[in-house]
């Protein structure tokens, strides 16, 4: 139930939800949108998300790898996002730049070339593309051997995004 103070500073309000949803709506467009296998649809989803987590920024001399992407499911749809435009769908400052849109064109485009989905408008993420060289792919047999982390977990920071109907 709202009380005075959340009337003053917009908090529940109708007009800031209706501000809220149209952030949303607007970062979601700029998001790589993604279809997966209509049969095996939770099936490619686990198997995305997990291959997602072995692909990133490494570390060789420590044998760390940052995870860069994410498989997101939101309002019925997919998306593979930089884990920067997760901390911005959240409502949380953030700098992603051209390197980070780079390497989520790119790693956008490997999971479609490894036939892990399809994008739909290929588009939004023909260019800028990140050299191979800037992106450690770890095979899932060596991943034991390696230190995996990823910089933001889906679903456990109780962001605004998550508030709103998924």
């Amino acid at each position: 139930m709202m009380d005075e103070n959340d009337e003053q500073n917009g908090e529940g309000s109708v007009e800031s939800f209706d501000t809220f949803e149209l952030y949303v709506e607007n970062l979601l467009l700029s998001f790589i949108e993604v279809e997966l296998s209509p049969a095996k649809e939770d099936g490619d989803f686990l198997k995305i998300k997990e291959t997602l987590t072995r692909i990133g920024v490494a570390s060789t001399r420590e044998s760390t790898l940052w995870q860069s992407c994410h498989i997101l499911h939101k309002r019925g749809r997919y998306f593979i996002v930089h884990f920067k435009e997760l901390f911005a769908l959240d409502g949380k400052k953030t700098n992603f730049d051209t390197a980070d849109v780079s390497r989520r064109n790119t790693i956008a485009s490997l999971l479609e070339e490894w036939k892990l989905l399809k994008i739909i408008n290929p588009d939004v993420c023909k260019e800028p593309r990140a050299p191979l060289f800037q992106i450690k792919v770890i095979a899932h047999k060596d991943k034991t051997n390696w230190t995996l982390e990823p910089k933001y977990s889906i679903g456990n920071k109780g962001g605004q995004a998550w508030k709103t109907q998924q």
